[in-house]
């Protein structure tokens, strides 16, 4: 497992990082460790090794969505971690368990991706505004309608799961990207993945740290751009003065 560190909090670490990038990321408290994601099936023992070297203990778990690229080791995590919390929204905690239903507010659009059942039950659920130790949770469905992201208020980053992908290029979730098209493949509603991306643009992040690709620094522009490219694909109107 690839491990690399972003400022005083961050560490990414990534699984098949040549071939099929996965990232989940753990960020420093002064209790511990929050793990965001759970990488792949498989990836638990690494994960807890990262942990150990650095003498700083696994106390959270909390997940942007429930794909089985994000979730992938939750049960093996757990089974190791019995007393660390596990954070989930409430949206996606349905699916984390299994029923995949849509509620008749949301856009009736077939879900997208690959999805793991877990046996791991949350011990606490999420919604936009809670605090995760440093961490504001933000809404950010589309990729699934559940998605969260997670906004570091002592410098800025943010971990944004798959609203956004910088593997092969920078992109909003539901942009295809030739050379990794497949967060497009996964995403659910386009339309709502890139209002989600506006939103997560204003917030003004000094660092985005997202589920495939490397972390980017001052990542403004970027995001301006891969915003500007979902509205050209999407036949949407930029906002005044964008």
């Amino acid at each position: 497992m690839k491990v690399t560190a972003y400022g005083d909090h961050v560490l990414q670490l990534t699984r098949l990082p040549r071939v099929f990038p996965v990232n989940c990321y753990l960020v420093k408290e002064d209790d511990g460790f929050t793990l965001i994601d759970a990488s792949i099936s498989g990836s638990a023992g690494a994960i807890l090794a990262v942990a150990r070297k650095l003498n700083t203990p696994i106390v959270r778990i909390a997940l942007t969505h429930a794909h089985g690229d994000h979730v992938g080791a939750l049960d093996q995590l757990h089974h190791a971690l019995p007393d660390a919390e596990v954070l989930i929204s409430t949206r996606e905690a349905r699916f984390l368990a299994g029923d995949r239903s849509l509620d008749p507010t949301e856009p009736q659009i077939k879900l997208r991706g690959q999805w793991k059942t877990c046996a791991t039950q949350p011990t606490g659920l999420l919604a936009p505004g809670d605090r995760v130790g440093s961490l504001a949770v933000i809404a950010a469905p589309g990729h699934t309608p559940g998605q969260i992201a997670f906004y570091d208020l002592r410098d800025g980053s943010l971990i944004a799961g798959d609203a956004f992908q910088t593997r092969g290029g920078v992109a909003v979730a539901g942009t295809v990207v030739p050379l990794f098209p497949f967060p497009a493949m996964g995403t659910w509603h386009k339309e709502l993945s890139l209002h989600t991306a506006q939103a997560l643009r204003a917030l003004g992040p000094t660092r985005l740290a997202i589920g495939h690709g490397a972390v980017l620094e001052d990542p403004l522009s970027a995001m301006d751009t891969a915003i500007k490219s979902a509205q050209r694909r999407l036949g949407k109107q930029a906002p005044h003065g964008a």
